[in-house]
């Protein structure tokens, strides 16, 4: 294995013993099959012996990390399975992603598998850990299918980063020591040790930092006010908020906090709640009202006049919510969508002319609706089988994809009934179509089989495809005359070659199967061989 990358195998499971099973129907067997074909005494002996196909499945885990050069070796995959790399070719081993991203590509000529396009952990995962590229390797002749697991693990490639360039505050010189100041909070793509970690405030000569844990792993960064202001030594301050991560080497970013000492103004806005919560369905229209907030200020006259604003910096979220800064009612501006995100906070600031602040949070849930049909993708299918196939042989596996949660997004699919196939589900999201009765070339030449796969949602969405599956000939009919005897009269003293009668045999066989020869069978006439007349 590569030493240059830290891709290693973790787990083998070669899940082969299906076929130790004798009466599965994916079991390879050999079948000897003897036909009789009697014809005007004739006797004729065919053996025939004919590979079923199989199903095997297992399942192959590597580690990598991100921002591999393209080509970097992931794993060997043909040692690890234990195969002969001359089964990858015979077998057209192909992968098989589902979503169609290619990250890793097959060298069937090696037996290994490299790295095709950049892998970026926070482009392919964001902040979901762990992170890993799930596929699987699709062989044919027989049929079978292994699933890869490939985690993808995280370099401190990226650091910490304020969206907006500086910050600005309008602090009253009576503001009263202790007050807090929410503060933007840093994003830092990375996760694990290689994000964000903490903050650091200079200088600190009337401001300490606090961090608040969140209970989904975030910190809410206040600014907190340690010794009192006075404008008339000084009015303008200026802070440096610097965000560092844990990485190595360490990486962190900065944002300058401007503050502007006011004139004294008594009280500050008071929130009526610290957290409002509320919920949307993913599919509510845009102007939507989700919640109102409000703040309560003791002061009068202009002072006691308050505006709001969402503070969010982190995710989109102040750009699909809107609030409006005269009554703290937040609407509904873009789209949501359950399947990327289930959940928004907001961090809502309340201000009064003379500069002070409050704040609280906003938690909105998103309500999933059953708005993506099932997605059906041909892993691998048989387009011609012969009529002799035993049933339970496998002739199609597809995959299906429904993004919806929960019963949404479970999929069953089907197939007509009066057709000699049934489907059944050979693990999750994965359909085998078999063959469940013997065909018959001579009844039925080719098979057009619908699949519909629906989900489980109220309403419920379906998704259909139809495949073709022809029928080969086996020579399974022997010829058959058009009557059992025949009688002729003739003269005697005929010239050799005249025509006396004619016989006709007929074959349900199809081409080279349905060519009948004829034999005349030896027998005597008055001890002289027939074949001398």
């Amino acid at each position: 294995m590569d030493p240059s990358t830290t891709g290693t195998m973790q787990r083998i499971q070669n899940e082969k013993s299906i076929l130790d099973e004798p009466d599965s129907p994916l079991e390879v067997n050999w079948i000897d099959r003897i036909a009789t074909i009697r014809t005007m005494g004739v006797l004729g002996l065919i053996f025939i012996t004919l590979p079923c196909f199989v199903f095997v499945s297992g399942q192959v885990s590597y580690s990598i990390p991100e921002e591999m050069p393209v080509g970097s070796f992931v794993g060997d995959i043909a040692q690890d399975l234990g195969f002969d790399v001359k089964r990858l070719k015979s077998g057209k081993a192909r992968i098989y992603t589902g979503d169609g991203a290619e990250y890793i590509v097959l060298d069937k000529e090696k037996g290994v598998l490299l790295i095709k396009n950049r892998v970026d952990r926070e482009a392919i995962c964001a902040e979901t850990v762990p992170c890993a590229l799930n596929f699987q390797v699709i062989l044919e002749n027989p049929m079978e299918f292994y699933s890869i697991n490939v985690e993808i693990t995280d370099v401190n490639d990226n650091a910490p980063m304020f969206k907006r360039g500086e910050m600005k505050f309008k602090l009253s010189e009576s503001t009263v020591t202790g007050t807090a100041f929410v503060l933007e909070q840093a994003i830092d793509l990375d996760v694990g040790k290689n994000g964000l970690q903490s903050y650091l405030l200079y200088p600190t000569d009337n401001f300490m930092l606090k961090l608040q844990n969140q209970v989904d792993g975030g910190k809410i960064v206040e600014m907190v006010l340690d010794k009192p202001l006075d404008r008339e030594k000084k009015d303008r301050l200026s802070l440096v908020l610097t965000a560092v991560d844990g990485g190595e080497p360490q990486l962190s970013g900065s944002v300058q906090i401007h503050v502007n000492v006011l004139d004294s103004n008594d009280n500050a806005p008071v929130f009526t709640q610290k957290v409002y919560k509320s919920s949307i369905r993913e599919d509510s229209p845009t102007g939507t009202v989700v919640i109102k907030v409000s703040a309560m200020d003791a002061d009068e006259g202009s002072n006691a006049k308050i505006s709001y604003e969402i503070l969010n910096s982190v995710d989109d979220a102040s750009e699909i919510f809107k609030i409006n800064r005269e009554t703290g009612e937040i609407r509904l501006a873009g789209s949501t969508d359950y399947e990327r995100k289930r959940q928004y906070q907001l961090h809502v600031q309340a201000g009064d002319t003379g500069g002070l602040i409050d704040s609280c949070k906003v938690t909105i849930e998103i309500i999933d609706t059953n708005d993506n049909t099932p997605a059906i993708n041909i892993m691998s299918k048989s387009t011609v089988v012969t009529e002799d196939v035993q049933p339970g042989t496998v002739v199609t596996i597809i995959n299906t994809l429904d993004s919806d949660s929960a019963e949404n997004g479970k999929v069953q699919c089907t197939i007509q009934r009066d057709i000699p196939f049934s489907i059944s589900t050979t693990s999750n999201n994965f359909f085998s179509i078999v063959t469940d009765s013997q065909l018959d070339r001579e009844t039925e030449s080719a098979y057009n089989i619908t699949v519909t796969c629906s989900d489980e949602g109220v309403p419920s969405l379906s998704s259909s495809v139809t495949l073709t599956l022809q029928i080969s000939d086996v020579n399974d009919n022997a010829p058959v005359f058009e009557r059992s005897s025949y009688e002729a009269y003739f003269v005697e003293n005929n010239t050799p070659g005249v025509s006396i009668f004619t016989v006709k045999a007929t074959d349900a066989d199809w081409n080279q199967n349905s060519r009948v020869s004829y034999i005349l069978e030896e027998s005597f006439i008055n001890g002289v061989p027939v074949s001398s007349y």
